[in-house]
């Protein structure tokens, strides 16, 4: 095996290693320290994937996908399915990314364990049992076992929000988990009406549309996309989110807004366009309609929130929005700000998340009204809220403003009286992000400080300031560099559209 195969297995082996370690070992600190390192290894082992060789180097023109990386092992010989992993510039960051929140949230849990659902160290096990299915997803090269991984994240997420989320949090958590089984289904027979037809499972030979014929891409795409709008989500697909977020644990909003919601954006590009580019051009069109409704509905409803971590969940689906609108154009511009803005979600919400699951910690409250004055007696929480805050309404120079920015863009250099039409409504609800997310900066920072907020401590946990500052770094880096995404996605992005007719 050469270096970067075995660094591909050890991705997802090092988590899984850690989680059952961290289930059995007998004391709770030590569990949640062991889960910790192992969390920190696998990101030390996803940093040396990038560039490398290319995996093709047989005759006639090159695949669509063209991974750096890759181990292809025999799995399942009778079905001709095979462990097939690899990696390039549209996975890679989603997987550091993946690797780098993780690490965070199971560092936090070194300083804080939230009430409820048993020990830290089962608690750490199940996070980084979903770091394998997310990871699992982003590297699967094979579709079966692509599918395979995208359902191991269902019940340790499941578990995660159940057992240490808020006083609804079993409710929350049976809405996440109807859903995603929804999901599922769709994802199921979408692979099968894909395998069945084309002979194999394999991604790589499958991008392009592997001479399916277009009744069949259709199909394919409509279940696909399904399957993957409920995990994004995309409205009207999207009312488990702000139930499974406001009731998760911070760790939980984190890897859920962070990185799960990734896996629906992720698979839509690579699995439904890069399988079924026939029916992905078919569809476009609506697929950008609900995009866009996504951003205004998300962008209205927020407007209406008077609960701080209900409202950035539904500031995701305006985000996601943005992204879904990316990818419909069909454009290297247009997939190009999907993938840099799944980046910057990832990074400022999962910021906003811990910030939030900090205030409500101190305050014992997510009500805006009771959250006033914060700038008066926390002054350092209030800055990096601000900050944050600032950075998801797409600030330029931070994160957030290249993907909204470029989705827009895409969408006007698309033409035609629909796509200009939705580049302006998109346009608009970025608006309307920055309105809600001001009102949300003046009720909680601004004002005299409400009784809640009051004999709050002005300083900052060390522990906290681990978890938080590489995201605040990271916001700036993106920002100011777009590069740093942008660079590794451009030659994968024209690949993919090469066959896309």
């Amino acid at each position: 095996m050469t270096f970067g195969q075995v660094l591909l297995v050890a991705v997802v082996a090092v988590p899984a290693l850690g989680a059952l370690a961290a289930a059995l070992l007998p004391g709770d600190r030590a569990g949640r320290v062991v889960g910790t390192v192992a969390a920190g290894l696998t990101l030390l082992a996803t940093l040396p994937l990038v560039g490398g060789e290319h995996g093709w180097f047989g005759y006639g023109p090159r695949p669509a996908v063209q991974p750096w990386h890759q181990i292809d092992l025999r799995w399942v010989p009778g079905l001709d399915l095979r462990f097939h992993l690899g990696v390039d510039g549209i996975s890679w960051p989603l997987v550091v990314l993946t690797a780098l929140l993780t690490l965070l949230c199971c560092a936090y849990t070194l300083w804080r364990v939230p009430p409820g659902g048993g020990s830290g160290r089962a608690l750490v096990a199940l996070l980084l049992v979903v770091e394998v299915g997310i990871l699992g997803t982003f590297l699967a090269l094979d579709l079966v076992l692509f599918f395979l991984f995208f359902e191991v994240v269902l019940l340790p997420m499941y578990a995660v929000i159940a057992g240490w989320g808020g006083a609804d949090r079993r409710r929350a958590a049976r809405k996440f988990a109807l859903y995603t089984l929804f999901g599922s289904v769709l994802l199921l027979v979408g692979v099968y009406v894909v395998v069945s037809a084309a002979g194999t499972a394999d991604l790589v030979t499958l991008t392009g549309g592997a001479g399916l014929s277009r009744g069949t891409q259709l199909a394919a795409f409509t279940l696909l996309a399904l399957a993957f709008a409920v995990k994004s989500p995309l409205w009207p697909l999207h009312s488990w989110l702000p139930d499974a977020h406001t009731q998760a644990p911070t760790v939980g909003s984190v890897i859920l807004a962070g990185v799960l919601l990734k896996m629906g954006t992720y698979g839509l590009i690579r699995v439904a366009v890069g399988v079924a580019p026939e029916g992905a051009r078919w569809a476009a069109p609506v697929l950008g309609v609900l995009a866009v409704a996504a951003i205004l509905i998300g962008g209205l409803v927020c407007l209406a929130q008077d609960d701080l971590k209900r409202l950035i969940a539904y500031s995701s689906v305006g985000h996601m929005g943005f992204v879904l609108l990316g990818v419909a154009t069909l454009t290297a511009t247009g997939l190009q700000a999907a993938l840099i803005g799944n980046i910057a979600h990832g990074v400022i919400t999962g910021l906003l998340f811990f910030l939030a699951g900090a205030v409500k910690d101190r305050a014992h409250t997510g009500s805006l009204a009771e959250l006033s004055g914060l700038r008066e007696t926390a002054p350092r929480l209030a800055g990096l809220l601000g900050f944050a805050a600032v950075a998801s309404l797409g600030l330029p120079g931070l994160a957030g403003f290249w993907g909204e920015a470029f989705a827009v863009v895409a969408a006007v250099r698309r033409g035609g009286p629909l796509w200009l039409t939705l580049a302006v409504l998109a346009a608009l609800g970025g608006a309307l992000t920055a309105a809600y997310f001001l009102r949300l900066l003046r009720r909680v920072t601004h004002g005299r400080p409400s009784p809640a907020v009051a004999g709050l401590a002005p300083g900052l946990a060390g522990a906290e300031l681990t978890a938080w500052v590489p995201l605040v770094l990271l916001a700036l880096a993106v920002g100011l560099a777009p590069a740093l995404v942008l660079s590794y996605a451009s030659g994968p992005v024209e690949a993919l559209l090469g066959v896309v007719p």
